[in-house]
Formats: structure tokens, sequence, C-alpha cells
């Protein structure tokens, strides 16, 4: 019991005990006017303190333990009571009604978003966003993550339209010259070849064999026979050496028609790649092949760890919260306070709907609370909280039976002498 409530029972029982006092103190000096409104003043405030004391215990206990009828009312009515309440507290005080009511007036977003922009900007929201993002970074599994990232690599590489590929290198190809530069470049290694010494006797020794497996008739096969007896295989060869350096060079020449016939061939021929049938089969098949064959697992997995990594030095990067995620954080508080309206409303209808199917909840609540409590200890409760001015109602009760008292003493004194 509180210090308080004490402290009224003590006051309280005084002015009873004082009533009492001064009532059998004058019983002995009556017979003197002063005396008689004195003692019908202590008897009605006795009487008056006493009828107190006996309704307010009566509300809690029975009087004196007696079982008087009509008393101890709480305990006897209790279940009455806190039904009485908990009506009263879904139906008045909290009815889905005023709680809605007041929901629809508060302004979320106006409250919210100061409170958030200060705690954004304090050292200790920080470092717990920092170690949080930290965290999430820590538990992704790169293991895991390994063969679903395999798979969607493989399946897009599986995929993919080999003839737009093919399409786009033809593109490329032609955008930078490749068909002059490929000629060049054949030309350039036949030079270099044909320059070479050996060259002229290989080319000698190689013709001198097929003029001599060569089968023809009359004057033809003596022609071949003449040149046979004429001609070495060292002369034969570099008489083919000059004249095939001499369509080298005249290819080389840029205002040659050969050599532009041949640019022309290439060209053509790199324009029809995409749509060489069989080119597209052989590179469709060396491509599934590559893919049976490929175990990137390993590469992914070490490539996944190494981007973990950075990913965590980056976010220790002491600019990384004023660089990245300050202007984030603002642009997000800036759309809510764009959308204040719509997000409201939108908060407003859950708390509505959260009020509407849960409502009863607040009766339960309350009534499950005061059903874990015995007589004992609810009484106790409820003395705390009024029984100061209970208590008071004792005092009051003696003090104004006092004046009364000595009011209606006083008439009866009148009433005498007259």
């Amino acid at each position: 019991m509180s210090p308080k409530i004490k402290s009224s029972r003590k006051i309280a029982r005084y002015s009873l005990m004082f009533m009492g006092a001064g009532y059998i103190a004058t019983t002995p000096f009556l017979g003197s006017l002063p005396l008689d409104l004195l003692h019908g003043g202590f008897e009605a405030g006795l009487v008056g303190g006493l009828a107190d004391w006996f309704a307010v215990t009566a509300l809690f206990r029975h009087p004196l333990g007696i079982p008087i009828p009509h008393t101890a009312l709480l305990p006897n009515n209790r279940k009455r009571m806190t039904n009485a309440l908990v009506s009263m507290l879904k139906n008045d005080w909290l009815s889905k009604e005023s709680i809605q009511d007041k929901v629809k007036n508060i302004p979320f977003t106006e409250k919210l978003i100061p409170v958030i922009v200060k705690e954004t900007q304090s050292a200790t929201f920080r470092k717990v966003l920092i170690k949080l993002i930290k965290q999430m970074i820590c538990y992704i599994d790169v293991e895991k993550v390994t063969p679903f990232v395999a798979k969607k690599i493989k399946g897009s590489l599986s995929n993919m339209d080999m003839s737009k590929i093919l399409h786009a290198v033809s593109s490329q190809l032609l955008n930078e010259e490749f068909d002059k530069k490929a000629l060049d470049h054949v030309l350039k290694k036949a030079e270099d070849w044909l320059k070479q010494k050996q060259t002229g006797h290989r080319l000698g020794t190689v013709s001198m064999d097929v003029l001599s497996k060569v089968e023809l008739e009359g004057m033809l096969q003596f022609a071949v026979k003449s040149i046979q007896s004429l001609l070495n295989e060292e002369k034969l060869g570099n008489i083919i050496q000059n004249l095939l350096l001499s369509v080298v060079n005249n290819l080389k020449n840029e205002n040659e028609p050969n050599r532009e016939a041949l640019i022309l061939y290439i060209r053509k021929e790199i324009q029809g790649i995409n749509d060489n049938k069989e080119l597209l089969q052989g590179v469709e098949k060396w491509k599934q092949q590559l893919l049976t064959k490929w175990e990137p697992e390993a590469t992914i997995t070490g490539t996944l760890e190494q981007i973990q990594q950075e990913a965590l030095n980056f976010v220790e990067g002491e600019h990384f919260m004023d660089a990245y995620l300050n202007p984030i954080m603002q642009r997000i508080l800036a759309n809510l306070k764009e959308n204040s309206t719509s997000i409201d409303q939108w908060i407003q209808k859950q708390i509505t709907i959260l009020i509407e199917n849960n409502h009863t909840q607040i009766g339960n609540l309350v009534q499950e609370n005061l059903d874990k409590l015995d007589n004992e200890t609810l009484i106790d409760m409820m003395e705390n909280g009024v029984g100061k001015d209970l208590q008071w109602i004792r005092v009051n009760g003696a003090v104004c039976g006092f004046i009364i008292g000595i009011i209606l003493t006083g008439i009866q004194a009148l009433l005498t002498l007259i």
C-alpha cells in the first residue's frame, strides 16, 4: 500500500478517534450550552465518521469481517464490474470508430521524416547501417550461388544466336577494312616466302616433277620434253619465282583491277558469313561441344569471392556513406515527402484494417489481465487508485457530522428556550 494511502487512513482513523474521545470527554459535563453544543457535535461527528467508515469499507470487504448483506461489493460483484469495465473500454473509450477517426488525423510521414533525418545524421546510425550491410554481404554463400550463376551463364550462351554474332563480326571486319588488310597480309607473307633462296629450288623441283608426270600427245608432248631438256630445276624455279613475285607486286598496287576483284570477292565472303548454313551449323556444334566440356564453377567461385571481398572493402571505405548511401537515402526521403498523402492514406488504411480485425483483442487483453488478479490484489489496486479520496470521505464525514451536530444541538437549545 502506498504511503499516501497509509497517511490518509491514519488521518481518517485519528478523526474518528478524536470524535469518540470528545464525545466521551464532554458527556460528564452536560448542562451548559457550550459543552452541550460540543457534545452534540462530537456525537454527530462520531456517527458520521462511523457511517462513512462502514460505507467505504463495505466497498472492498466485510466490515470487521462480519458478512453483513450488501457489503464487500467489489469481490461479490467482480464479474459484473469487470464486464462493465471491459464493455465501457471497448465500446466507449476505445471504440473502433474513435480510434479510426483519431488515426485519420495523424500525419505519419510528417512526424516520421524529421525523426529519420535526425537519426541518419548520427554516427551511431552510420555505424549500425554499415555493419548491417557488411553482414548482409558476408551472409552470401558464394559456393551456393556458384551453381546458379554457372547454370545461367551456360543457358545464356546456349541460347545465343550465332548468326547475329557472325553478322556483328562480319560488320566489324568490313568497318575495319579487313578485306584489304587480309589480302595485304597474305601478299606480304607470299612475297617473303618467294624471296627466300630455297623457294626457287623448291618451285623448280615441284615443277619438273609435275612436267615429268604430264602425259600429252603430239606436239604438246614434244614441247614439254623440249622444255625439260632446255631447263633444269634451278632455272625453271627462278622463272616461276620471278613470275609469282611479279604477280604479287601487281596485286599490291591499289589501282590493279585484279586486286579490286580479289578484295570484292573477300568482301562478299565476309558479308555472307551469317548466311553460310554450313558455317553456322559448324559454329553451333562447336559452341555446344565447348559448353558441354566447360566447367566454370571454380572460376566463378573465385570471381564471386573476389567480388565479395571487394564489396566489403568498398563498404568500409570512408567515402561510401557520404558518396553513395546518403544520396540514396535523400532520394528515398524526397520520394516519401512527394508521396506523403498516399503513404499516410496507406498507413491509415492498414491500421484501420488491423483495428477492424483485432479490436476485440483490446477487451480480451483487459479481461485476461483482470482475470489473472485474485480478489486481494484487485482490491489493493483499487484502493491504491482511489483509496486516498475514499479515506478523505471518512474525514469529511466526521467533520461534517461535527458541524451538523453543533447546528442541530443549537437548534434544539433554541427550541427548548422558546
